[in-house]
């Protein structure tokens, strides 16, 4: 089995398409479908079931796909390993992110981590806390920026807390609160809300404080992304409740201080085991660098 072969094999996973597999590879097509036909003839079983519609794994092609990734990025990590070695940071580096990160300047951080490190292939991806959580642990994830609410730990990885932040009540500007300094949450109850998917981290903090407060409130619209809540409440469609911090990015959206806020903690995790060369120089570029111990 060549290392090739399985780089072919799940670049045609991820795409579905034995063409676009190809370019990303590049190569022709005709090559890396001879060497994937090789592959199943030496393995014995079919990866792929081919249609003049689509491509997709089998159930041998299901359980061969995540060794060969475990295998490509064991390679890709020795070569990163004797790289840092002679001094040189390359390889891979997967960081996930919140949409509402606002304890560093993440877009910052990035082009200073890339000036320093021009050989490292950075990706970025934003999903739910409780999403980047099990993938750091996965390792599909080196590094994530995520908000849980007080008291809550993320769990199987390390990490630091970067700050603290309270919620805030986010409003159209011709809402009727609008111009408010605060208001408690009996006040917002009869309001409609945009809110986060119920059950993620960044509703639980919400949820848990009307909860607290004996408040029934109906979330009308829910989003994954902060820029999604945004567009809705200037439409007056609902009301939100964002970080403090946070909102600074939404400069013509009026903010209402709220008496009994929820608070919110923004981590920063990676992995239990030792991190990556790419991962251990991110951590430790300036902004993001923990000033002593783990958590």
């Amino acid at each position: 089995m060549e290392f090739q072969q399985m780089r072919y094999v799940v670049a045609v996973a991820e795409t579905s398409n034995f063409t676009r597999a190809a370019e990303q590879c590049l190569v022709v097509q005709s090559a890396l479908s001879h060497q994937i036909a090789r592959l199943e003839r030496e393995l014995g079983a079919k990866l792929f079931e081919r249609t003049s519609r689509r491509v997709r794994l089998t159930p041998a092609g299901e359980a061969f796909l995540p060794a060969a990734r475990q295998a490509l990025e064991a390679a890709e990590r020795a070569r990163a390993e004797v790289a840092a070695a002679a001094g040189e940071i390359r390889g891979r580096l997967a960081i996930g992110a919140i949409s509402t990160v606002a304890a560093v300047d993440l877009p910052v951080v990035l082009k200073q981590f890339r000036l320093r490190h021009r050989e490292v292939r950075i990706s970025l991806r934003t999903s739910p806390s409780e999403e980047l959580i099990e993938r750091v642990r996965q390792g599909t994830l080196d590094v994530a920026f995520l908000g849980l609410p007080l008291g809550v730990r993320p769990q199987g990885v390390r990490g630091r807390e970067l700050a603290r932040d309270n919620l805030v009540a986010v409003v159209a500007p011709d809402h009727p609160l609008a111009g408010q300094e605060d208001v408690d949450l009996h006040r917002l109850a009869d309001e409609p809300f945009v809110d986060f998917p119920a059950g993620t981290a960044g509703r639980a903090h919400s949820d848990a404080a009307f909860a607290a407060a004996g408040v029934r409130r109906e979330v009308a619209f829910e989003v994954t992304a902060a820029d999604m809540m945004a567009r809705l409440i200037r439409q007056g469609l609902g009301i939100g409740m964002l970080p403090a911090a946070f909102v600074p990015e939404l400069p013509d959206l009026p903010v209402v201080r709220l008496r009994d806020a929820p608070a919110r903690v923004e981590h920063l995790i990676w992995s239990r085991f030792r991190p990556s060369p790419a991962a251990a120089a991110f951590l430790s570029t300036p902004g993001i660098a923990a000033p002593s111990a783990d958590e």
